[in-house]
This record gives C-alpha cells, sequence and structure tokens, in this order.
C-alpha cells in the first residue's frame, strides 16, 4: 500500500476493540455471543469514527445561566449498512448516534466473479448536507466498498466514512484507487486473502456469524 493510502487507514487499536474482536475470531464463539460482542464492538467504533467530525458552537442555558455549547454541525450523520452483514453494527452504532439517519445498500458477491451485483439502493433525503458512516464487517476484495461509495457519491453527501471488523491490504488497495477521499476505520489490517476472496486469518462470513446462517 501507498504512503499516502496508509495515511486513509484508521486502525483502532483500543483495549476494548482489540479484545472484544479477538472473541470474535474463535470459531466456537456463538451466534448469540458473536452477536453481542459485535453490538458492544460498534458502538465503541461510533466513538473513534465520529472524531473528528466538524462542530458547530450553540447557545444554551443551563439551570444557572446563559452559556456556548459545541454540537454537531449540519444535518443528522446517516448509516449506510450494506446489506446484510453491516445490518450487525446498527443496534450498537444506534446506541452512540441514537438520532443519525439509516440507509441500506443492497449488494451481494457472485460467488463466480466476486463483483458485487446491486439489487436495492435506499436513503434519507437532504443527503447533500449529512455525514455519512458506510458499515460492513469485512473489507477483502473491496468491490462491494467500491460499488456502495460509488452509489453514495451519486447523491453528493457531505463526507462519507468506511468502518469494517477485518480489512486486508488488497481491499484497502482496490478501495483506495477508487476511492483515495474516503478514510477507512478498522480494528484490525489482516495478512490477506485466499483462493476464495475471504480475509485471512479473518473471523469467517460476517453476515453467517451474525444471523446464525451456516
Amino acid at each position: 500500500m501507498s504512503e499516502a493510502a496508509l495515511r486513509q487507514v484508521h486502525v483502532i487499536d483500543h483495549p476494548l476493540v482489540q479484545h472484544k474482536l479477538t472473541l470474535m475470531r474463535r470459531k466456537d464463539t456463538s451466534t448469540k455471543t458473536f452477536r453481542q460482542l459485535i453490538h458492544e464492538l460498534s458502538a465503541l467504533l461510533a466513538y473513534e469514527v465520529t472524531r473528528d467530525m466538524p462542530m458547530q458552537e450553540v447557545e444554551v442555558e443551563t439551570p444557572l445561566e446563559k452559556t456556548t455549547g459545541r454540537v454537531i454541525d449540519g444535518k443528522k450523520t446517516v448509516l449506510a449498512s450494506i446489506l446484510r452483514a453491516g445490518n450487525g453494527f446498527l443496534d450498537g452504532m444506534l446506541e452512540v448516534l441514537p438520532s443519525a439517519r439509516v440507509g441500506h445498500i443492497g449488494l451481494y458477491r457472485d460467488p463466480q466473479t466476486l463483483k458485487p451485483v446491486e439489487y436495492y439502493f435506499k436513503m434519507p433525503s437532504g443527503m447533500e448536507e449529512r455525514d455519512v458512516i458506510v458499515l460492513d464487517p469485512m473489507l477483502a476484495t473491496g468491490n462491494s466498498a467500491v460499488a456502495a461509495v460509488d452509489l453514495l457519491k451519486r447523491l453528493t453527501p457531505r463526507s462519507i466514512r468506511f468502518v469494517c471488523l477485518v480489512a486486508c491490504p488488497e481491499g484497502i488497495a482496490n478501495f483506495h484507487a477508487h476511492h483515495p477521499d474516503v478514510p477507512i476505520y478498522t480494528p484490525a489490517v489482516d495478512r490477506g486473502l485466499n483462493e476464495h476472496g475471504y480475509i485471512v486469518p479473518g473471523l469467517g462470513d460476517a453476515g453467517d456469524r451474525i444471523f446464525g446462517t451456516k
């Protein structure tokens, strides 16, 4: 990866984040426990991904006097979930960002070409004034992430950030070849991809593990 690409990758090494991710990697972690862990982990990630969001000062009146405080600037944040695995992030993120709007991007990976196929796209109105956080547990080949951001950029949101549980060098390189302006937030950059396009060592198929479908 180039130095420019690396500067756009924010590896979140907080001890709690790393601890929970390690528990999620275990192959014998139950579906119930995996769901709970991704719920807790996504709430922690929400703090990190919103750390540099723009702020504005507003006047407020406390029980004692008037003062100024700071609030997030602009319209509400949009959590854009790449279906279906991205939905595993939503509950935890919404605990930290309860007023966020939620959008959905339906993509599935063709098992032969590994290319994304779009089947659903629904976002809130007024996207040009919103900050978007794209949610997908795995940045593997990067094809789905690229396609999702392609769709989002047509709506010209104010900013886009991408959040995942695990990334790999191939996915990062592909994503930033198409979208060098979009930062990636992740707790881990793993070794690479296997012959089936899965991240190794990874944590398996996140969607199957969240929803208990395998």
